[in-house]
């Protein structure tokens, strides 16, 4: 589990003063969690707070029952892994040597035969297969987002943060990195917390929703409460009505 108590931020960036919190949460072991509500809610900043990119004003967040703020970073990189929105690597590296990068708090740059079957299960798992020695800048957009992807699952933790991983892939892609998301938390026992633009993506994937907007939580449960008219009204600001579609709850907005 997840637990975020009484979490406070505050910053500066370039649109002006950030305030987050106070935030209490609590995220369960297991499943898929979306961070979900309007630009500029808080999604992204709690998210790299809990993965410890940085740092809390006041307040604790424990992952598993450690403490981010003071585990040491060796300790914390096994248990929790971290994808950005912002990814730039300057050095020309192939599918596979960026995936290997997830090794690193095991390996230390010294990849041993067990750390390449986690790269090859990760790119595997993602159908890299067959772009594993192209290098990154040959590669689309969502191309490279799933070998992100890769990386953070070859990094092999039980607690997996993404920071919209659904950037850069048109619809057919976006569904099929969700699907992996799912089957990564359901075969392969992983907690994967993934920050969505898309409410309607979190209602077919997403086992729980928390949302959030100015800076806090305003709702958080399993995604059949979530996904109610009302409570997304609130949240984004705008009328949605939600009906039952094919798979499941759907948000219209109107």
């Amino acid at each position: 589990m997840i637990t975020i108590d009484a979490v406070r931020k505050q910053y500066t960036s370039a649109s002006g003063t950030v305030e987050i919190g106070p935030v209490t949460a609590r995220i369960p072991a297991g499943g898929v969690t979306a961070l979900v509500g309007p630009n500029g809610a808080g999604k992204s900043t709690m998210l790299t707070m809990v993965g410890r990119l940085l740092d809390i004003d006041e307040g604790a967040i424990e992952v598993a029952g450690y403490d981010v703020s003071s585990t040491a970073s060796k300790d914390l990189a096994r248990i929790l892994s971290v994808l950005r929105q912002e990814n730039h690597f300057i050095t020309r590296l192939t599918v596979r040597q960026l995936v290997g990068f997830g090794r690193f708090p095991y390996s230390k740059g010294r990849l041993t035969v067990h750390d390449e079957q986690k790269i090859s299960e990760a790119i595997d798992f993602l159908d890299l297969d067959e772009l594993e020695g192209r290098y990154l800048d040959e590669l689309s957009g969502g191309q490279r987002q799933r070998a992100y992807v890769a990386m953070v699952l070859a990094q092999d933790t039980e607690y997996v943060l993404l920071d919209e991983p659904l950037n850069n892939l048109d619809m057919r892609h976006s569904v099929q990195m969700m699907g992996r998301l799912r089957d990564a938390a359901r075969q392969l026992g992983r907690t994967i917390v993934v920050v969505l633009h898309d409410i309607n993506f979190a209602g077919h994937y997403a086992d729980h929703i928390i949302a959030m907007k100015d800076g806090g939580v305003v709702e958080s449960g399993p995604v059949g409460e979530i996904m109610d008219g009302a409570i997304l009204s609130r949240v984004f600001d705008t009328p949605v009505h939600v009906i039952e579609g094919p798979t499941g709850p759907l948000a219209v907005y109107y």
